[in-house]
């Protein structure tokens, strides 16, 4: 493929995409990855590009940073980085380039940093790599990226390893070894998708910040628009490798004209500050009260003066009606997920009291929790991880009933049934987990709980990894289910506007304790706490007292 080299740069434009075409290899479900993608990032501008998972914008960054695996190929178009066209450029010539003129943040940071090295020595390999300063020199260098991107201690920081530190503090770690060589464009790639919405508001101003204080250009990639009216000033919408609509990022919030746009502003959920209407059920008496609750995480040794005490859990006490959902919400670390661990009795509590069903549970033995372990199921966060890539959908659902004396043929029937409440084919159970997408795999952990018919759902951070729409269908379906069956759920998750949408109380955890308990109403309109004040501002986008951006659009 022979790129076109005879066009002119804008002198206000960083990057300029024109026709750019990626394939994939045959055989694949598509045939191209992107296709006539045309946009410019424009100097001292922050671009966003938006769409859901298999749209086409992780590709086009890495087509740009010259990261495309060797079966996936460019064939048509033209990028230009500062006026400098790289389609068919030399992988010597484009590593000149990478740092310098374009660096990236990657999404999941703790896989695209090396758990080997400290954060001071894969800083200096970045200046290194391109022959830039002195040892000392370097690490001066380091120390003042530290310093900037706001770590904590940047001369303890420098000799720490990525696994020490918060999810926060490693993003703040790419984002320093992004800027080593202060490159004019800057691609962020879901940066804050798997943080909490108070870090992913520090992470979101800090990269404003530098962007507005070092008059970079940055495409920052994102499926939430909650993001996008917060840091953008343009916007490109992909859909299917395609891009659907771009303009202002005012324009395309308040008067988006494709469909597809419309549909992905009306998924993104926002603060209503209104309770949910309650699900009609006979019986009032709570089907778990939790009271006094406690867990800590102790390590190392205290003979030698290196262990490690750690709060997770620490005098908690709520309870949940039937057909009733309490929201768990909270930072990491927060102690949420620990919480969920000890209701499910993944780990042993310290102290307190678990009464489910007026049984208290908590120091019953695996033996004799066994028979009640139906009526308490979880959905898990990564609902790909948590399915056996081994085993048929239908054995994954049936495995268990089957185990606890259900015959083999209504455990199909149950499934087959079960599969289409969640909005699934039937037919998927003879496929394996591979073979779905995110959200269809989250539909296939819900009906997998529902499989034992139990009186409490426990999900952790169940819709946290999936794009606003497929969330939107999970929040519907979790709804409905409850409607349905009366099925009582602690909801844990790190976004409140989703809490918002799907919880008649919530719970706001900090450092291992409840330090606020209420109806969303009262929780997000008229917080008591100054932390829940602090997360509820931290929000992207978002006012709960009037329309945003996001919201005015629908």
């Amino acid at each position: 493929m022979t790129a076109k080299t005879d066009r002119k740069a804008e002198p206000d434009v960083a990057l300029s995409v024109r026709g750019l075409t990626i394939s994939l290899p045959k055989g694949m479900e598509r045939v191209h990855a992107a296709e006539g993608v045309s946009f410019d990032l424009r100097r001292g501008q922050i671009l966003c590009v938006i769409g859901e998972s298999g749209s086409g914008k992780s590709v086009t960054a890495n087509t740009i940073m010259g990261l495309l695996p060797k079966a996936i190929r460019i064939t048509a178009g033209s990028i230009r980085l500062e006026g400098r066209e790289i389609v068919g450029m030399g992988p010597e010539a484009l590593r000149g380039l990478r740092g310098r003129v374009v660096s990236m943040i990657f999404q999941d940071p703790l896989s695209a940093l090396n758990p080997l090295m400290t954060v001071g020595a894969q800083i200096d390999e970045a200046m290194l790599a391109h022959g830039v300063g002195t040892p000392t020199s370097r690490r001066e260098r380091a120390i003042e990226l530290l310093t900037e991107v706001g770590l904590p201690d940047p001369e303890l920081m420098y000799h720490q390893y990525p696994f020490r530190l918060s999810g926060g503090q490693r993003q703040r770690v790419m984002i320093a070894m992004a800027l080593a060589l202060e490159p004019s464009i800057l691609i962020a790639d879901e940066p804050t998708t798997a943080l909490d919405v108070t870090t992913q508001a520090q992470i979101l101003k800090l990269i404003r910040d530098i962007q507005a204080r070092k008059g970079m250009s940055v495409m920052f990639i994102t499926h939430d628009f909650g993001v996008v009216a917060e840091i953008a000033d343009s916007v490109v919408v992909m859909e299917k490798g395609r891009v659907v609509e771009q303009g202002s990022a005012a324009k395309v919030l308040r008067t988006p004209d494709h469909p597809y746009t419309r549909r992905l502003i009306a998924a993104v959920p926002h603060l209503t500050g209104v309770d949910r209407a309650p699900v009609p059920v006979a019986d009032t008496e709570p089907v778990i009260r939790v009271r006094n609750l406690v867990k800590t995480y102790r390590s190392g040794s205290a003979f030698l003066r290196t262990e490690r005490i750690v709060p997770a859990v620490q005098d908690v006490s709520f309870e949940v009606a039937p057909g009733r959902t309490l929201g768990v919400v909270g930072e990491s670390g927060s102690g949420k997920s620990s919480l969920g661990r000890l209701l499910i009795k993944l780990i042993e509590a310290d102290s307190g009291q678990i009464l489910f069903d007026g049984q208290d549970i908590a120091p019953l033995p695996e033996a004799g929790f066994r028979s009640l372990r139906q009526k308490i199921q979880m959905i898990f966060q990564d609902p790909f991880a948590s399915l056996n890539p081994r085993m048929t959908i239908g054995r994954i659902l049936t495995v268990g009933p089957v185990a606890h004396g259900m015959s083999h043929d209504r455990a199909r029937q149950e499934a087959r049934t079960l599969l289409d409440q969640c909005g699934m084919d039937p037919g998927a159970l003879d496929r394996y987990p591979h073979e779905f997408s995110g959200g269809q795999r989250q539909r296939i952990g819900i009906a997998r709980a529902l499989m034992f018919k139990p009186r409490l759902l426990i999900a952790d951070e169940a819709v946290s990894a999936l794009d606003v729409s497929i969330q939107a269908q999970i929040l519907q379906l979790l709804d409905r289910i409850q409607r349905d069956t009366g099925v009582s759920m602690i909801f844990i998750t790190h976004d409140l506007r989703v809490a918002s949408q799907i919880c008649d109380q919530i719970a706001v955890m900090q450092k291992g304790r409840i330090v606020e308990q209420g109806p969303p109403s009262q929780i997000f309109l008229d917080p008591r706490s100054a932390y829940t004040r602090e997360l509820v501002a931290a929000i992207p986008g978002e006012s709960p007292r009037g329309p945003h951006p996001v919201a005015a659009a629908n």
